[in-house]
């Protein structure tokens, strides 16, 4: 219930005085909810200077009125009203925020977050390490991450605190997995995947303590990883592959190329990666395409050539392998989707490895396009942005000219025909 008579609530609501209590309200909330300073209103129309004439008890004739708060304050006190400026403004509206109040207790906040971790830090055998300071100073600079309240900040660096005690310690211990080490501090085998906070803290730790840059894609960070002993999750992600003939003297080798004389694909893991002998031929033509259907159909056909598969994104393990057979002398050449997605990744294989297009030009397009529109195939929309080709600049004007997304199954038969050394 209001605590103005129904009379005065209703004038002091009215258009001519709308304006004088929007800037009086902020104001007031910018201040400390005090009814100090003044502010000015320009360009003040006839109502407005009318009902402020009135309001303020005194006569009021240009086009710019200033206005006193602590004068406002006593008038409003002493008029029908009955109530002060702050009173009033929340009877006509929302109650005020002190936002200085609420700033100062954001701050208070945050200064308590760090606090936490200095404690925590102090409290460790961590205590008085170089790499620590560094590593304190670092995370003030580069802040909280936004939306992450304090409480859970104040959590997450005790934990980060915690796990780098484990790994970095008088007693570091033997070889953990990541997922073991994550659940240890916060309950879930995934406290540590990539991208989280944690996983970021724990790493700019281990990179400061070992004097080492901070890594920018997942090879460097698992590779950081292991120079404390922690074992990412190194199975569960594969890269297809067929054709592969190694000429290391290992069983992992010696596998490959007894499923390369079988006509078998590999699934090849980041541990096999790690531990592969992946030295072949120098000048081995290594074809990559970018749909499993590709490699199911060289295998079914007994095709002579390698062939590695990106599966639509070339994810870590992908680049892991053609990196290494890069480093041994291997030559590219890759096909995909005529797609925009597909475009954008063959832009980036064949600029990482300087691959060649493999039946990736404009010509090809349309003798694929034409071909299927013959055979009855459903032509299927290209959608999406438009990405050039960096290898044929005709390629995209000739997509976008079509409207037609064609993928690489529809062309099996002339990959297979190349992988089998028929044309």
């Amino acid at each position: 219930m209001s605590k103005l008579p129904a009379a005065t609530r209703d004038w002091l609501a009215g258009p001519g005085l709308t304006r004088l209590w929007e800037a009086a309200r902020k104001r007031l909330e910018s201040n400390g909810v005090q009814a100090t300073g003044s502010l000015r209103l320009t360009s003040v129309n006839a109502q407005e200077r009318n009902d402020l004439s009135l309001l303020l008890s005194k006569p009021l004739t240009g086009a710019t009125v200033t206005v006193h708060l602590d004068a406002l304050d006593t008038r409003l006190r002493a008029s029908a009203a009955g109530l002060g400026l702050r009173e009033v403004l929340e009877e006509l509206g929302q109650p005020l925020t002190d936002r200085r109040a609420v700033r100062a207790g954001i701050a208070a906040r945050r200064e308590h977050v760090w606090s936490s971790l200095t404690s925590a830090l102090d409290a460790s055998p961590l205590a008085g390490q170089e790499w620590t300071g560094q590593w304190y100073d670092l995370l003030r600079r580069s802040g909280i991450p936004r939306g992450v309240p304090p409480e859970t900040a104040i959590r997450t660096l005790q934990q980060a605190v915690q796990l780098l005690t484990v790994l970095l310690g008088p007693e570091p211990g033997g070889t953990r997995g990541r997922g073991e080490l994550a659940a240890m501090a916060t309950g879930s085998a995934h406290g540590l995947d990539d991208g989280t906070w944690l996983a970021r803290l724990v790493q700019r730790g281990i990179a400061l303590a070992h004097s080492t840059e901070f890594p920018g894609d997942a090879v460097g960070r698992r590779a950081l990883w292991r120079l404390v002993s922690v074992t990412p999750d190194e199975v569960s992600s594969t890269v297809l592959t067929y054709g592969l003939r190694p000429v290391g003297g290992g069983w992992r080798e010696q596998a490959l190329r007894e499923r390369a004389d079988h006509h078998a694909e590999a699934h090849l893991t980041p541990r096999d990666l790690h531990d592969l002998q992946l030295r072949l031929p120098a000048g081995t033509v290594i074809h990559i395409c970018e749909n499993p259907r590709v490699v199911e159909a060289a295998a079914d056909a007994a095709c002579g050539h390698p062939l590695v598969c990106t599966s639509g994104s070339a994810a870590t393990v992908v680049l892991t392998l053609l990196d290494a057979l890069a480093a041994t002398g291997c030559r590219f050449a890759y096909h995909g989707d005529f797609d925009w997605p597909g475009i954008a990744l063959a832009n980036r294989i064949i600029h990482r490895y300087g691959a060649q297009p493999w039946r990736m030009g404009a010509e090809d397009y349309e003798h694929l396009a034409a071909s299927s529109q013959t055979a009855g195939i459903p032509q299927l929309p290209l959608d999406g942005r438009p990405v050039s080709a960096a290898w044929d600049p005709h390629l995209a004007p000739t997509m976008t000219a079509l409207g037609v997304a064609l993928h690489e199954e529809l062309t099996l038969d002339l990959l297979v025909d190349e992988l089998s050394g028929r044309t």
